[in-house]
């Protein structure tokens, strides 16, 4: 049992490395193709923080364990509006951007709310991924073309991330080791933690689906948990909860699409009548939140941290 917590840590840490180094090095060379921080960071960046879910979720469909696949994703998003976002507004209230309501928040919930629909049936079909697939593609052509109406503000808050370069490396070289390095973590690090999380599930006589709602969601949306709360400590809220929803779409519309097409996925009874109300209900929960007073306050933290915590005791207890 001892080993197989600390190959999940281990598997944890080198998804989460991976994927900070092949952002890195994907960024670079985009840079250096003289692809704008702007494109960079509404494609590349997103898509490569995405990476941890979308392997592990491959993985679990791959070895016939699609509750932690699903578990995975409606986890994850349930922590980044509960957890991640409640934590976030704790050490500092958070700023509501217009594009939030008009355009970050309804995207989320169509997304959550497609999905709610396509899984009636149990599964995600190939069609259905590829469905989803189209979607991402037409939000993420229809979001660049808005933001470049507005670039200079725009390329000034997305190049401020920590993790897109201001400039490209000086060697190319350097670029590719980052991504063969990203490449490599992220494969054997979603292999050790899938395997660990599987054999714990079995080891402790708990169902996969609770473990990949709980340890496989938390421990993926840890780099979202603690980029939100140091941007929150340092004061900068105002991207804050666009970002973390832009999360919310990637995870249904790239993850579950990519991972349907390559294997068909089965949907758990009870993350369909139970886990994906859920996350519904969080993400319409958020709505008057953002358009009463335009920002997430200390209060609606604690609110959303209690909603995440009895959330968390329904599906142990």
């Amino acid at each position: 049992m001892a080993t197989t917590i600390v190959l999940l840590i281990i598997g944890l840490i080198i998804l989460i490395v991976g994927g900070d180094y092949l952002v890195r090095g994907s960024s670079s060379i985009a840079l250096r193709l003289h692809i704008s921080p702007l494109v960079v960071g509404l494609t590349i960046v997103a898509f490569g923080t995405s990476t941890p879910e979308l392997l592990i979720s491959i993985q679990s469909a791959l070895k016939g364990s699609p509750d932690i696949a699903m578990g995975n994703v409606v986890g994850s998003n349930i922590c980044n509006l509960g957890l991640v976002l409640g934590v976030a507004a704790l050490i500092n209230p958070v700023k509501v951007q217009i594009n939030s309501i008009k355009i970050d928040w309804p995207m989320t919930m169509g997304a959550s709310i497609l999905l709610y629909l396509t899984i009636r049936g149990g599964y995600i079909t190939a069609n259905e991924g590829i469905l989803y697939i189209l979607i991402l593609l037409a939000y993420l052509v229809f979001i660049i073309k808005k933001s470049r109406k507005d670039i200079k503000a725009s390329n000034k808050a997305i190049s401020s991330r920590e993790d897109i370069p201001d400039v490209p490396a000086k060697q190319i070289w350097k670029d590719i080791v980052f991504i063969v390095i990203g490449c490599f973590g992220l494969y054997f690090g979603s292999e050790w933690f899938v395997g660990s999380a599987k054999d714990l599930a079995l080891g402790i006589g708990v169902e996969e689906r609770v473990v990949g709602l709980t340890i496989v969601a938390l421990g993926t949306s840890l780099p979202e948990l603690v980029t939100a709360a140091v941007a929150s400590y340092k004061g900068h809220t105002d991207l804050a909860l666009g970002n973390l929803m832009g999360s919310n779409i990637f995870n249904i519309l790239s993850i579950l699409g990519i991972t349907s097409i390559i294997k068909e996925i089965h949907v758990h009874e009870m993350i369909l009548n139970k886990d994906i109300i859920w996350m519904l209900l969080i993400t319409l929960m958020i709505l008057p939140l953002m358009i009463m007073r335009r920002e997430v306050g200390r209060v609606d933290g604690l609110i959303l941290l209690f909603v995440y915590a009895v959330y968390i005791y329904t599906v142990v207890y």
